[in-house]
């Protein structure tokens, strides 16, 4: 017998993207890929020097690890890249990044099948 919980993981993550998500573009300098993505959040805290406690929210894109593919070579998301999404006439573009030296994906499920992508807004 094969290993259920993998069997359900892939089934539900096979339904979040079939169901709960949009197309968006990925960008690499000049190389651009479609991409069906779930919007998420993630709240980032960090502690200042002075005390202070600061809050940071970033727009995260839920995309299958498999189709992360341009140029021919797979890949993991990196610093710098952007992602575009378009909502009636507007594109808003995200740049992935993360606050301080958290890390700027991860994965979201226990057999690396989904990264979670964490982005800011830096242009409309």
């Amino acid at each position: 017998m094969g290993d259920l919980l993998k069997q359900g993981s892939d089934w539900l993550e096979a339904q979040r993207t079939r169901h709960a998500s949009r197309t968006v573009v990925y960008q690499r300098g000049d190389g651009l890929l479609e991409l069906a993505a779930t919007v998420g959040r993630t709240v980032f805290e960090m502690d200042t020097a002075m005390g202070l406690q600061e809050r940071f929210e970033s727009r995260d894109f839920l995309v299958l690890a498999a189709d992360l593919f341009l140029g021919g070579n797979a890949m993991l998301p990196a610093r710098g890249d952007r992602i575009l999404e378009t909502d009636g006439a507007t594109t808003f573009t995200y740049e992935v990044m993360a606050p301080g030296k958290e890390p700027h994906f991860c994965y979201s499920d226990p057999y690396r099948k989904t990264l979670r992508i964490h982005t800011k807004q830096v242009a409309v």
